[in-house]
């Protein structure tokens, strides 16, 4: 297990057990700007939240100490968990959980921004509702630039639904971001660290957690501005095939799933892995149609489940 170090501020030394923690893990990217956000709504709410941060790795020094400054003056109790490497998804999260005091826990990324309300939307869920997990889906922000127009696109035909549609489809629709916990749940179902690096670890979770509990779907999106260049994708999705047979290993009833069907498909397509060099050509392609790129990216990432199915 990785070496951590905790910074507690001032307003945590003299908090009592909070109702909601706020847990949200960072690598490079900045979460100061989420962190106002949330403190500014947690001071004006009559039941106690607290924040927990995790530094995946401390890959900059000043970033952490920026945080660290940030939290120092924060009006609500918060937490700075610092890990000497990189862990990995999964176990941040798992790592969250263990810091985090509140009896229900709340997952964001750090990228995201939530909207007025946000918090006071989760909190009357609690009250009103009976429920175990409850992810709350998401908006994208603008992608103004034009480097990341393929990621909107993509996340526009697979990611963003509203919890009708998100209902229907099932635990397979959950992020890790986004998503609020008991924290006993959470305790009884902790993610799968087995999954390394990006992907598929939080639907592996939501189809364990969807037996342990009842999970439900809600309408409270936060915003994600996330957004990432094509060769980035590429390398994720290439990265994370790994997981994904890691995933169907364990719930085989998942095959019947789209992305299964492809990577079968795909698999018994001979040569299929030359074709690699034009998908990930049409996928950089900014003048080709962002359906066609769009294409290409799902092909290029069929391609690579299907060589870790086999």
């Amino acid at each position: 297990m990785s070496a951590t170090r905790e910074y507690v501020n001032p307003a945590a030394m003299e908090a009592g057990k909070p109702v909601l923690s706020v847990v949200a893990p960072f690598y490079r990217d900045n979460p100061v700007p989420l962190l106002e956000t949330l403190a500014g709504q947690a001071a004006e709410l009559e039941k106690p939240v607290e924040i927990v941060l995790f530094d995946d790795g401390r890959p900059d020094p000043d970033l952490n100490a920026r945080v660290e400054q940030a939290l120092e003056s924060l009006p609500v109790p918060a937490c700075l968990v610092t890990a000497a490497r990189n862990v990995g998804r999964a176990a941040a999260r798992n790592r969250l959980a263990a810091a985090a005091r509140g009896d229900w826990l709340l997952y964001l990324d750090a990228d995201m921004d939530v909207p007025d309300g946000f918090l006071a939307a989760y909190l009357e869920a609690i009250d009103v509702d009976d429920f175990d997990a409850a992810f709350g889906g998401y908006s994208p922000g603008p992608a103004t630039d034009p480097r990341h127009r393929l990621h909107a696109a993509l996340a526009a035909t697979s990611d963003v639904h509203d919890a009708a549609s998100r209902t229907r489809i099932g635990a397979t629709a959950v992020c890790s971001s986004n998503l609020l916990v008991r924290a006993s749940l959470m305790a009884r179902t902790p993610f799968d660290d087995g999954f390394t690096g990006w992907g598929w670890e939080d639907v592996d979770w939501a189809v364990r957690a969807d037996k342990a509990g009842r999970l439900i779907h809600l309408d409270n999106p936060a915003r994600h501005d996330g957004w990432q260049e094509a060769p980035v994708l590429l390398a994720k999705f290439r990265d994370a095939a790994t997981n994904y047979a890691r995933l169907l290993g364990k719930h085989p009833e998942l095959a019947r799933l789209p992305g299964a069907k492809a990577a079968r498909t795909m698999r018994a397509l001979p040569g299929q892995q030359a074709l690699r060099g034009l998908w990930s050509l049409l996928a950089r392609m900014p003048a080709a149609p962002l359906r066609l790129r769009t294409l290409a990216l799902k092909l290029w990432r069929a391609s690579w489940a299907a060589e870790a199915l086999s």
